[in-house]
């Protein structure tokens, strides 16, 4: 019997597991834990809460939850109740799939002043994730700037700019949910370095704001490059241009009938942030592109910016005694494999690219390491106590483990409470969701 711990219960940790029964059978145990007393990570606090049916990938982890031989460790958090070595102790194998949670710096003067966010924090705070659940955003100003040219930028955007009727059948918690009903917010400024071939948005999320009721996209035609330019994209960005260039088409009289404008600034790079005490303007250097790279040309505008939020990628959070990238801000690895018995998986082996069915290739190939690090004699002869070891120290510790039974707990709860045509109302704070397993 072999015995994995997987560190991380969102996409990677789950493919990871599933590849995990596929390659051992009934020969391997498999224990998933988490800070949290809920899984599936950014599934859960990440995809935007009007995507739901991204978020029905839940349901291809829970087949693989509800199997005997993976068990969902919840409300354990590793550093604090118990230390990766202790787990390599246990386990024939860890494997981190912590994923990339915390945002990168914007590395310029003022970026920390009162509200500038980082999209972590940001989306953290309308999906309910309890570390971001107080954070009080101010929306009474005018004007929003979101920095990136992502899918996370376009998440934010939309969120600033719905409805409250747009908001039927999400799952956004309710303390968010009325704080953006009562925005004044009535310009949304997209800024990215680069230029229209350089974004990284996708066609469907990009789509969605050319139908939000009170929001319009506004593209400057001066900022598109020529149309035999686009012959070179790939087809998923040449579509994404192309709704780019539907936006700058649009009629100004047409976009001017709906109150809040969603610009998008290209060749416009952050330069420092002002304010007394709390964000209120922002400078932007334009910039040139040479060899694909933004170059500042040293023109500097200034700009309102009442809220600022940093869509600009994230980082993987260190864990002491395992080597970390700080430059690439993920851990050091050579293919997923850290040291002897220690891997990762995902954002925290690649760093944060790709999509969530990125992650399923790579939880295979992470497992068939493993099994070659088996059969070569660098993992032991297996007799590892894995899972009842683990219990034995928890017990000792007084740790309060959340399972997976336990969480389908909390999902009734959340189920239960949930406002009128919602999923769910998630609990907003572990002591919520411990009571509501009791």
């Amino acid at each position: 019997m072999r015995h994995i711990a997987i560190i991380g219960s969102g996409p990677a940790g789950y493919y990871t597991a599933e590849a995990a029964q596929k390659h051992f059978g009934e020969d391997v145990r498999v224990d998933i834990f988490d800070m949290l007393p809920v899984p599936y990570g950014l599934i859960r606090t990440g995809v935007a809460p009007d995507h739901q049916s991204i978020k029905g990938v839940s349901r291809r982890y829970e087949k693989t939850a509800l199997t005997e031989n993976v068990r969902f460790v919840g409300n354990i958090a590793i550093g604090r109740d118990v230390q990766i070595a202790e787990l390599q102790q246990l386990y024939d194998a860890v494997v981190l799939a912590t994923g990339a949670p915390k945002d990168r710096d914007l590395g310029i003067p003022g970026e920390h002043l009162g509200n500038v966010f980082g999209s972590a924090e940001f989306v953290g705070w309308y999906n309910g994730h309890p570390q971001f659940a107080d954070l009080e955003p101010d929306l009474s100003g005018s004007t929003a700037v979101v920095i990136g040219m992502g899918n996370v930028a376009l998440d934010v955007a939309r969120m600033l700019s719905k409805t409250n009727c747009e908001f039927d059948g999400s799952d956004i918690v309710n303390h968010a949910l009325e704080v953006l009903c009562q925005s004044k917010i009535d310009r949304v400024v997209l800024l990215g370095r680069r230029g229209p071939h350089q974004i990284m948005m996708t066609p469907k999320e990009l789509g969605e704001l050319a139908h939000l009721e009170r929001a319009a996209p506004h593209v400057a035609r001066g900022d598109l490059p020529d149309v035999g330019e686009d012959a070179l994209l790939e087809p998923g960005l040449r579509k994404s241009v192309n709704l780019l260039r539907d936006f700058a088409a649009t009629p100004e009289h047409i976009r001017a009938e709906k109150p809040i404008a969603i610009e998008f600034a290209f060749f416009a790079s952050p330069h420092a942030l002002y304010g007394d005490g709390k964000v209120k303007e922002i400078d932007i250097e334009r910039t040139v592109l040479e060899k694909g790279r933004a170059v500042g040309t040293g023109d500097v505008a200034r700009l309102p910016a009442d809220l600022v939020i940093s869509c600009i990628g994230y980082r993987t959070n260190p864990i002491p005694g395992v080597p970390f990238d700080e430059r690439a801000g993920r851990f050091a690895n050579d293919e997923g494999r850290i040291m002897p018995g220690l891997y990762c998986v995902g954002w925290a082996m690649r760093g944060p690219s790709g999509t969530i069915g990125t992650n399923k290739p790579d939880g295979f190939a992470i497992i068939d390491r493993i099994a070659e690090d088996i059969a070569q004699g660098t993992l032991g002869n297996g007799g590892k106590q894995g899972r009842a070891g683990f219990d034995a120290l928890a017990a000792t510790r007084g740790l309060d483990v959340v399972t997976f039974r336990d969480w389908k707990k909390i999902e009734e709860a959340e189920e239960r409470a949930a406002r009128e045509g919602a999923p769910r109302e998630k609990f907003v704070d572990i002591e919520a969701m411990i009571r509501a397993v009791n």
